[in-house]
């Protein structure tokens, strides 16, 4: 079933240069259809990571990497290149299952990586579970990535593509700089202060919430 969803709907997530001229911007043929799929996975990244940490019953409630955005990048990271995957490894579940479990493993240790190493901080650690690697990624999650993988591409990506392609150069330009001077500045108070500087919202929330 999930492959013949592949010939009815258009699952690509990097358009050709002028399909959408609503959001063909700054030369890049869909730049901005890319800036809202990662924006559409980077909030939906939130809201599982707080969800998984109430139904787990997590001490570290809140979980984004921003100072004011809901988002966290490594989900919408690792969605882009899952989407940029060939057509002929996505039109098969199991090669997707496996590329995809791959994939997003690299896209965790990249981003792991690059917080530790450019802002000092961890938003992650998978060291006390099994077959883990520098606590940084592990087999039981690279495996849950795998299988997200495929509601992903198969029932999730066709609506945001045409959710993301709907969208005006107008709104999506100052939507992207917001972004990129929120990252920047809360890269900075990374930087300066932790993770603890992101939660300025703490002082508004019972302590039971955090």
């Amino acid at each position: 079933m999930w492959p013949d969803l592949l010939t009815k709907t258009p699952l690509y997530a990097f358009p050709a240069p002028g399909q959408n001229k609503k959001n063909d911007f700054l030369g890049g043929g869909g730049v901005g259809i890319l800036f809202w799929e990662f924006f559409f996975y980077s909030f939906c990244g939130f809201l599982f990571e707080i969800t998984f940490a109430r139904v787990v019953g997590h001490p570290k409630r809140d979980r984004k990497c921003h100072l004011i955005l809901p988002v966290c990048p490594v989900y919408g990271v690792g969605a882009l290149m899952v989407l940029a995957l060939p057509e002929a490894v996505k039109g098969s579940p199991l090669l997707l299952f496996f590329a995809g479990a791959l994939i997003c493993t690299v896209a965790e240790w990249g981003l792991s990586l690059f917080y530790e190493k450019a802002a000092g901080a961890a938003f992650w650690d998978y060291s006390a579970l099994p077959w883990n690697l520098a606590g940084r990624v592990c087999l039981p999650f690279s495996l849950f990535w795998g299988a997200l993988c495929l509601p992903l591409v198969y029932v999730v990506q066709p609506w945001v593509l045409g959710w993301a392609s709907a969208a005006p150069a107008a709104a999506t330009i100052p939507a992207a700089l917001f972004y990129l001077g929120d990252a920047a500045t809360s890269l900075l108070l990374l930087r300066r202060l932790g993770t603890q500087g992101l939660r300025w919202y703490t002082r508004f929330t019972p302590s039971e919430a955090r």
